[in-house]
């Protein structure tokens, strides 16, 4: 037999080429990579679509129950709860990321002895974007050009909860022959950041989310879808579609860090600061935060919880005529917790200008 013609052993397939095998996964991947990126896209469009949607017609659900007033930067929303004639004006002043909803049953509870006035700073609520800096000069005036043009000329007794308390206090140092009271609910001391800051830095608290995320989770329609989760704890539930529809826009996110950024200005401009004899009624929380919901370990929380509650003792100090109330059942919001404790708080300052 010819040796030409001799069967031959089949040839080994080839293993792929690897720069072969690199490219189709590459394609895969791409391919995955892209489909993904539109259905996100498609999901953002959406979220987009159905929050425009969803928030249609809200100043009909929700429309502002005061008035808006211009003080040539920008219109300010104003709530009066009308007094007996010649009664002082109770200005009721938030704190961050709160607004004039925050104070409840406090302006009914003090209407037979006062005019009690609520607002919204500007960006916040139903008052018009901030046109200026978010600094407490700017705020202060800002509050007393709308007061002015409301025809509501005092005297005032200013109540300031949290960091609201800094602006009443800076309100007084500015217009102190037109305040007459004062009373800070749980407000912030001049000193408080300062204090805490190394216990917050060694336990890595990294404060508010950034305001581009807030912003993003409301104009998606996530704010609005998944509000029992995201405002839990912060926002009363009977509260949340208002607060939705109201307040939590891209320009209240804005205002409240830029408020916070600044606030270091209002600190210098009240620190040393002497009210004389003016009545002064320092109302602190009784309930601890919950600080080990925002990550702090147990001795971090009991460390800036005692620094707290020092500094508003050491309000007491800004008046001869002061005295400290405790909210036992309340925490930083006293005005909800017990805006009984609020509306007596004020009702002693406004009986001892009579």
């Amino acid at each position: 037999m010819s040796t030409s013609h001799a069967l031959r052993p089949p040839r080994p397939a080839r293993a792929p080429r690897p720069s072969r095998l690199r490219r189709s996964l590459g394609r895969r991947l791409t391919r995955a990579v892209t489909g993904l990126l539109v259905v996100l896209v498609l999901l953002v469009l959406a979220g987009v679509v159905y929050e425009r949607v969803a928030s249609a017609g809200a100043a009909d659900r929700f429309p502002a129950p005061g008035v808006l007033v211009d003080v040539g930067t920008t219109s300010l929303h104003l709530q009066v709860t009308p007094g007996p004639a010649g009664a002082p004006v109770v200005v009721l002043v938030a704190g961050s990321g709160e607004t004039s909803l925050s104070w409840r049953d406090v302006p009914a509870g003090l209407a037979d002895v006062a005019t009690v006035v609520s607002y919204d700073r500007a960006g916040t609520g139903w008052s018009e974007p901030a046109t200026t800096s978010r600094t407490g000069e700017h705020i202060v005036a800002e509050l007393h050009d709308a007061l002015m043009a409301a025809g509501l000329d005092g005297p005032y007794v200013l109540v300031g909860h949290s960091m609201g308390g800094l602006f009443s206090r800076l309100f007084a140092e500015r217009y102190p022959d037109e305040v007459t009271g004062l009373v800070l609910v749980d407000a912030r001391p001049e000193d408080d950041a300062a204090r805490t800051a190394p216990i917050l830095e060694a336990e890595g608290f990294a404060g508010n989310p950034p305001v581009w995320l807030l912003s993003a989770l409301t104009e998606t329609g996530v704010m609005r879808l998944f509000a029992g989760t995201l405002l839990a704890g912060s926002v009363d539930p009977e509260d949340q579609d208002r607060f939705v529809d109201v307040v939590a826009d891209p320009e209240f996110f804005r205002v409240r860090q830029e408020e916070a950024d600044l606030v270091g200005s209002t600190e210098d401009a009240v620190r040393g600061q002497d009210l004389g004899g003016l009545p002064l009624v320092v109302v602190a929380r009784g309930v601890a935060q919950d600080y080990a919901a925002a990550g702090l370990s147990t001795e971090a929380g009991q460390e800036v919880e005692a620094i707290w509650q020092d500094g508003q003792r050491r309000l007491l100090d800004l008046s001869s005529a002061s005295r400290l109330v405790v909210a036992a059942e309340s925490g930083h919001l006293v005005m909800r917790d017990q805006p009984e404790v609020v509306v007596e708080a004020v009702r002693d300052v406004v009986a001892e200008l009579r």
